[in-house]
């Protein structure tokens, strides 16, 4: 008897272990399967509600490091990646003009051109800020599913046109601020008055024929120097934030609020 309900127990016991065993199965089973629509919906949540606020607050973040940075004392000068070197019709005669003695010239005018650049840097925020604004929710989609600077190359493609109309006026006065003609002029006459001995000095002939220059300085008005200044500050701007957003999306620490953890750490 006590043999039978031994029995009896154990197979119970036996039903009930199968019993929740199954039940655990069928609930994981149900669980699983419900798990990839749950996580659709969270993701396509976040593609509709939060990626397009993401990517905004990136890129701001990238422009307010981008003019912090350019904006200090020689920020464009002393940062190799961002420096503005003498145009080339210009650059062709440098060389000739330190060979002269004249290195302060050309280092005066390199630094006027850099310095201006620096001074125009933190007047660009209202219109970086505005082309971000301008950015649609179907371009902040496209853009997190791009390379690590895609941000920054749709920033480049949409808003370089407009930046370059608006930041020019402001290039310009800098360059008076910073006397750029007064050291463009100083380059210039000191070709000129050494020049025709440089060129002439059968020692560096070769070398002034290489550089293609003559006995005299290639133009370069103001305009087309402000043009210069114009392109190359907008291009180390948009280098600073490129530089920033690559950091953002790779490295957690850079996610420094929610909004970034949520849209670049998922």
């Amino acid at each position: 008897m006590r043999l039978i309900s031994t029995i009896t127990v154990l197979a119970l016991s036996s039903t009930l272990v199968f019993s929740f065993d199954f039940g655990s199965l069928i609930n994981t089973a149900v669980q699983t399967a419900t798990e990839p629509s749950q996580k659709s919906l969270t993701t396509q949540s976040l593609s509709e509600s939060t990626v397009s606020r993401g990517l905004k607050e990136a890129l701001k973040v990238g422009v307010n490091y981008g003019i912090k940075e350019l904006s200090k004392d020689n920020g464009y000068l002393n940062n190799s990646e961002v420096k503005i070197p003498l145009p080339e019709n210009l650059s062709k005669a440098e060389s000739l003009i330190r060979s002269a003695g004249g290195d302060k010239i050309a280092d005066d005018l390199i630094l006027s051109m850099n310095d201006a650049a620096t001074k125009a840097a933190p007047k660009t925020a209202d219109i970086f800020m505005q082309s971000i604004s301008d950015m649609s929710m179907e371009d902040a989609k496209k853009i997190l599913a791009g390379d690590k600077d895609s941000a920054t190359n749709y920033f480049r493609k949409n808003a370089s046109g407009d930046l370059k109309k608006m930041i020019t006026p402001i290039i310009q006065e800098s360059m008076k601020d910073c006397n750029v003609a007064t050291y463009y002029d100083s380059f210039n006459t000191y070709y000129q008055q050494y020049g025709k001995d440089i060129v002439n000095n059968s020692s560096i002939m070769s070398m002034a024929k290489s550089f293609g220059v003559d006995s005299y300085l290639p133009s370069a008005s103001d305009e087309k120097l402000a043009d210069y200044i114009t392109q190359k500050a907008i291009d180390g701007l948009f280098k600073m934030i490129a530089t920033k957003e690559s950091e953002i999306r790779e490295n957690p620490v850079a996610q420094t609020t929610s909004l970034l953890k949520q849209v670049f750490g998922n």
